[in-house]
């Protein structure tokens, strides 16, 4: 074999390999184009709202979705989503859910809120108003059973940004420094000020022995999705809290400790796994906490709590990943099932209403940051 021809084997191989690489970052560069962020958007709530949970609307699970789709709607102004959203308040009458004190059945409340934003029409508060009176009023099974109302991290979520919101819409401050008082009540309960992140319940506090629930390489157990839950929670809570109300430092240094704990737990594909301390015992990605995760930190690096150089290929990284697991119709694959605790219970088929939300907030966050 004659030298020339090894050279132009060599320059076809070389050539082959730079078309390969360009079409690599051709088609990474495309998820982070804003045209192809809202077509996806759009994509993946249309299928979301074709393939129903058997929930009700108001459930907690759908909640979540519709948070994602009211952000989704003021990216897109999609008139198709402003319908659906009041389609589902008028067909719920706008109610919250039946448990006046369970910060679950306040989360639908968030999208109702919003939407009353837009008409200004008070039927669509003035039942959040009720139940939260009720919740004032009368002494509810939670805290009879747990001592606190929110006892689990999941409500850090629910619950207080759909409180600050009312309180802002109504000018209202009690019903801020209400939340505020529960929210602190469940931070005492369950952050962990070492790890800087939150245990799901009491029951996977460790005792004073350092006994209790722990995971297979003797870490303590801390979920992703629940901590998912908190951190995209802190980011609403924060959107909706005045600059000068006195706690806000507090959570400001709470989002930021829990954002620098959580970039450093993300794992090469971009993805956290169920189990924040074992990921080598879940070997797939989880969609819902990963995107809950690219919603809360792309949030805080557009409204500059966090530093763009150190967050931004975390969350590129991260939306990469979400992008991933988006199937041609539309379908949010690799979500956790409901539960309450890291699971392996999961695959690329399996989708649930919230992981579409988390992923309709992160692509709406995602926006913000490219502009």
């Amino acid at each position: 074999m004659n030298l020339s021809y090894c050279k132009y084997r060599i320059t076809l191989v070389l050539a082959a390999c730079f078309v390969f690489l360009m079409g690599v970052r051709a088609q990474e560069s495309a998820v982070f184009q804003p045209d192809r962020i809202k077509a996806t958007m759009l994509k993946v709530a249309d299928w979301q709202m074709n393939h129903s949970n058997r929930k009700p609307l108001n459930d907690w699970t759908n909640a979540a979705f519709y948070t994602g789709v009211f952000a989704a709607y003021e990216a897109t102004r999609a008139d198709q989503l402003l319908d659906s959203m009041m389609a589902m308040g008028e067909r719920k009458q706008w109610q919250p859910g039946r448990r006046f004190d369970h910060a679950d059945d306040y989360a639908i409340c968030q999208t109702y809120i919003d939407l009353y934003r837009l008409s200004g029409d008070k039927k669509m508060l003035q039942p959040t108003i009720d139940s939260l009176q009720k919740m004032k009023d009368v002494e509810g099974n939670e805290v009879r059973k747990h001592g606190i109302t929110w006892w689990w991290c999941d409500a850090l979520f629910m619950a207080p940004p759909a409180m600050a919101k009312l309180s802002k819409t109504l000018k209202t401050p009690a019903y801020l420094i209400w939340s505020d008082t529960l929210f602190r009540q469940t931070y005492a309960l369950l952050y962990d000020q070492e790890v800087k992140l939150f245990a799901r319940d009491a029951s996977y506090l460790l005792d004073a022995s350092g006994s209790g629930k722990k995971e297979a390489n003797g870490e303590k157990i801390f979920w992703s999705r629940g901590n998912g839950w908190v951190l995209a929670g802190l980011a609403r809570y924060l959107q909706e809290m005045p600059v000068k109300y006195p706690s806000r430092k507090f959570y400001v240094q709470l989002y930021k400790d829990m954002a620098e704990k959580i970039i450093t737990l993300q794992q090469p594909d971009g993805l956290w796994r169920t189990s924040l301390l074992d990921p080598g015992a879940y070997a797939g990605g989880e969609g819902s906490g990963t995107g809950f995760y690219c919603y809360a930190l792309a949030w805080g690096i557009h409204n500059k709590l966090l530093d763009k150089k150190k967050y931004l290929p975390v969350v590129r990284k991260a939306w990469e990943a979400l992008n991933s697991l988006v199937t041609e119709e539309g379908k949010v694959g690799w979500v956790q099932p409901i539960g309450a605790d890291p699971r392996r219970n999961f695959n690329a088929e399996s989708w649930e209403s919230y992981g579409a939300g988390a992923f309709l907030l992160a692509g709406s966050a995602m926006l913000q940051i490219l502009r």
